[in-house]
């Protein structure tokens, strides 16, 4: 029931707020409705299509509270077509529209992300802070402003045309990539892969293809998300327990997937211009991992030399880090070392669980166990995912010992 109800409030949610203008009352009427399913589906059984039964419910529960709101006469007469009555055939369509709402440019870059991962994505805001490496209060504050924002300003829930639309693709891109990425690895809760977050992300990204075929970058995108997901089936045992990237069996890597992300890579690369974008830069990386036959065949110094002209791109903290892995596996784990202590050192990535596990690793491998368990456990200290806490512990107990 869990399932589905993750799988049918984004869709829900998307649908109510595109007819009545408001974030809030939307995010409200589903979780009603979502509330009356947990009344009745324990006792009557799940609906043969639980999204139309939850859609009804949640349209019913509007014409409710509109009802007592004199003033709403316009959005009650949306909430009373018969079209609402089940959810929508053009719905990846109003998706598709709300991200390009979200990310109107009278908001900032940061509340644009946040308020679409959260209405769209069904994201908590406590792990759209982590995402962004802030504190949830403060996410909180921006979601509240951003939704406000678009009430006074009445912001249209449609997708721009022409040069507005392209003016919003790389905010849009953004959002489409974080989704992925909450599902390609959660911040927080049992379960490291949320598969329905990745698939709706990848359906994002076929849109934004189809709707601008001319810009590479959204093919980089699609590329990205389609050659990380093709190892999906490879990333934790039959215990739940992460496998590493150079321990999983390559023969179960979804080989449609990484043919059609290498065919995606040459494309967008090839159309890109030079220097090419971020994402097709970190596509290529993906397609050196996907096409490598076995972890030691990996090309690391091509890694590491994609990794330079993308911290030229697009120079950030987690780029750096990344860069400092391929370093080290391609120059040396000293090399790489020193790189991931100067970005220690620098403050930047403070509270990201990833760079003490990075470091951790790199001690491992230099035989330099009690630093590494040391940071095996500041790792620990951070991080929030079960399936990560579990694999962490179990290093921290093989360098301790």
């Amino acid at each position: 029931m869990a399932a589905v109800f993750h799988e049918e409030a984004g869709r829900l949610t998307v649908a109510l707020t595109k007819r009545l203008g408001d974030f809030d009352l939307a995010e409200e009427c589903v979780q009603d409705a979502l509330v009356s399913a947990l009344e009745h589906w324990p006792r009557e059984g799940i609906p043969d299509n639980p999204g139309a039964w939850l859609m009804t419910t949640a349209r019913r529960k509007g014409i409710d509270r509109l009802r007592r709101e004199k003033r709403y006469q316009e959005k009650l007469a949306e909430l009373e077509e018969p079209s609402m009555s089940t959810p929508s055939a053009a719905l990846p369509d109003e998706r598709l529209e709300l991200i390009f709402t979200c990310c109107h440019p009278a908001l900032a870059t940061e509340a644009q992300v946040a308020l679409t991962l959260r209405t769209l994505g069904g994201l908590s805001t406590e792990e759209i802070a982590r995402a962004f490496l802030v504190p949830a209060p403060t996410m909180a504050q921006r979601i509240v402003r951003a939704k406000a924002k678009i009430r006074a300003a009445r912001i249209p829930y449609q997708v721009p045309l022409d040069d507005a639309l392209t003016e919003r693709l790389e905010a849009v891109m953004v959002v489409v990539y974080l989704v992925f990425n909450e599902g390609y690895a959660a911040s927080f809760g049992d379960r490291l892969i949320r598969q329905e977050l990745c698939d709706q992300a990848i359906r994002l990204g076929r849109m934004l293809v189809e709707l601008l075929p001319a810009r590479a970058e959204s093919k980089g995108l699609l590329a990205l998300m389609l050659l990380h997901d093709s190892r999906r089936e490879t990333r934790l045992d039959g215990s739940g327990d992460i496998v590493l990237l150079e321990d999983q069996d390559r023969a179960r890597w979804d080989r449609t997937q990484i043919d059609e992300g290498a065919e995606l890579v040459e494309i967008a690369l090839r159309e890109g211009g030079r220097p090419p974008g971020p994402y097709a830069l970190q596509a290529a990386i993906a397609a050196v991992h996907a096409q490598a036959p076995t972890a030691a065949a990996t090309d690391w110094a091509q890694i590491a030399a994609l990794y330079d002209v993308l911290a030229r791109v697009h120079p950030t903290p987690v780029v750096e880090l990344n860069r400092a892995v391929a370093v080290a596996m391609s120059a040396g784990f000293e090399r790489g070392l020193a790189l991931v202590d100067e970005l220690d050192h620098g403050g930047e990535l403070d509270g990201y669980h990833l760079l003490s596990v990075a470091r951790a690793e790199l001690l491992r491998r230099l035989d330099r166990h009690a630093e590494a368990a040391e940071s095996y456990r500041r790792a620990l200290e951070l991080v929030s995912n079960d399936a990560e806490r579990r694999h962490l512990e179990r290093r921290l107990r093989e360098v301790a010992s």
